[in-house]
């Protein structure tokens, strides 16, 4: 379900520390409800590649349209030329020396927090940042919450946003918040806590990779 973008800017992520002229492309909840310690689980599967395995022929093809396309006109190598500073240049001390979280290609994690993760995206057409949120819902229960922020490189990247939003939103969302839900399955109520920032570092390596979840 998309969301109204002040559940983003409303709640005090870190992320709002970084990405100053950044845009909200896109705020989703996702359909993982939990408890206040299964955060860790959230940021596992979305990195471990498992939700691309089950995507249905209409997404794999948009998928396999969308990386030949990018592939001939170059929009996915890196931006070396005009050498723009990654998000890791901005982060605060404490973010930069925590953990990064696990590695989830095409994006390179930033930062990882008892709550959040984020990860960075850098190509010919934009700058984005995955931000995946553990959050309280109305019924005293947690969720993740998923938001996509951009920053266009030109009127290519403008034009490249404006050109594949309407897929997005209308097929690869939709699409993807119904595989996380078939993945993740019912609530769950998690007993001892299970602090992910602690340990990331040293399990990361373990993670396989993931190909995409934006832009």
């Amino acid at each position: 379900m998309r969301l109204p973008d002040t559940a983003h800017y409303s709640r005090p992520w870190r992320i709002h520390e970084v990405a100053g002229g950044y845009r909200l492309e896109d705020l989703w909840a996702l359909p993982t409800p939990g408890g206040p310690d299964d955060f860790e689980r959230l940021v596992r599967l979305i990195a471990s590649g498992e939700l691309s395995r089950d995507e249905s022929p209409a997404v794999r093809a948009l998928w396999a349209l969308r990386w030949k396309v990018g592939n001939l006109l170059g929009w996915d190598r890196p931006d070396n030329s005009k050498r723009r500073a990654t998000l890791k240049d901005r982060l605060p001390a404490d973010l930069r020396e925590g953990p990064a979280g696990p590695q989830c290609p095409p994006f390179t994690s930033l930062y990882l927090t008892g709550d959040e993760w984020a990860a960075e995206l850098i190509n010919q057409t934009m700058q984005g940042v995955m931000h995946i949120g553990w959050v309280r819902d109305e019924g005293g229960g947690y969720r993740g919450q998923m938001a996509v922020l951009v920053r266009p490189n030109g009127l290519m990247g403008d034009a490249y946003m404006a050109f594949i939003r309407p897929f997005r939103r209308l097929i690869v969302y939709p699409e993807m918040t119904r595989r996380i839900a078939r993945a993740w399955g019912p609530a769950t109520t998690s007993g001892a806590p299970r602090r992910l920032a602690r340990s990331a570092a040293g399990r990361a390596s373990t993670v396989a990779p993931h190909r995409r979840t934006g832009g």
